[in-house]
């Protein structure tokens, strides 16, 4: 794993001229942002290890919150160009952390959590609520109403889908992996790491979100399609499930291959519709303008 620091040209100006350090973890497929670095930036200190290490204390003493709990302890390049063991926490530990510290730049961020939060519950009580958000953030992203129409009927195809698998005996992120890279390969061609190398995707961007319409629904029939096999055949376990899966794939190969006749062209697209700013920069701009997103 290696250290990258955030480019202060796309990140907020809380952290312009300071670098913060970060290594991107495969398996769990985020970013980890070195905690000591985001605590000299919000509270200017001079000895932000020492300001860690008494903020643990206090934040265990006086809030009962044990916030070495969320972070890993991971080697980053230091000054001296070598590598150590730092506390290291992915964008919620990071968040969660922040909330306990009392710095002015902290402020911001703390207003925006308690936004969310909100936001989150009124969902909860009204999904619908939920929805029109999804939509509304799709759209102020430049997507079409054809795509985000695709893109919601994917997203439930694909909550059905999980959900059989989760009562299927496959409860893992890497059981899921395994079985939606059956489809996309034999479906496109390409597992999920190589359509997001075809695509020029960094790793943690989402794929579908690049998709084109056609795309969508040739992922969507092949996870509607998964779901049908595993009632059909009343799969149970990763073995049986990938079966399935690959069984699905081939559907959409054969509508992919159908459709690609009919009109000439090619159904996987290069064609990238995210709108994203630096992967695994903290975004949080003008308070306001953060807030509105």
């Amino acid at each position: 794993m290696s250290s990258k620091s955030v480019k202060p040209k796309n990140s907020i100006a809380l952290f312009e001229q300071k670098e913060i350090r970060k290594v991107w973890d495969s398996e769990k497929e985020r970013w980890f942002f070195s905690v000591v670095d985001v605590v000299e930036v919000l509270t200017e200190s001079d000895k932000p290890r020492d300001y860690w290490y008494r903020l643990k204390k206090r934040a265990s003493e006086e809030e009962k919150v044990e916030l070495s709990t969320i972070c890993r302890q991971l080697k980053m390049r230091s000054t001296d160009g070598k590598l150590y063991k730092t506390d290291a926490a992915d964008t919620e530990g990071i968040l969660r952390i922040i909330q306990s510290i009392p710095s002015k730049k902290a402020e911001p961020f703390k207003r925006w959590l308690a936004r969310v939060g909100r936001e989150r519950i009124d969902e909860i009580n009204d999904p619908e609520l939920a929805a029109k958000r999804m939509r509304d953030i799709y759209k102020a992203k430049g997507y079409s109403e054809v795509w985000i129409e695709q893109r919601e009927r994917g997203i439930a195809a694909r909550h059905r889908l999980t959900e059989e698998w989760n009562n299927r005996g496959a409860t893992s992120g890497r059981d899921f992996a395994i079985l939606t890279n059956e489809i996309y390969k034999g479906g496109f061609g390409l597992d999920a790491k190589e359509y997001k190398e075809y695509k020029n995707l960094s790793r943690e961007q989402n794929l579908r979100d690049s998709m084109t319409p056609m795309e969508l629904v040739l992922t969507n029939l092949g996870e509607v399609t998964a779901a049908e096999l595993h009632r059909k055949n009343e799969s149970y376990g990763v073995k049986e499930l990938k079966n399935d899966t690959k069984n699905a794939g081939g559907v959409v190969k054969m509508a992919r291959e159908a459709a690609e006749e009919r009109i000439g062209a090619p159904v996987v697209s290069k064609q990238n519709y995210l709108e994203l700013t630096e992967p695994g920069a903290i975004e949080a701009p003008d308070e306001q303008e953060f807030l509105d997103e």
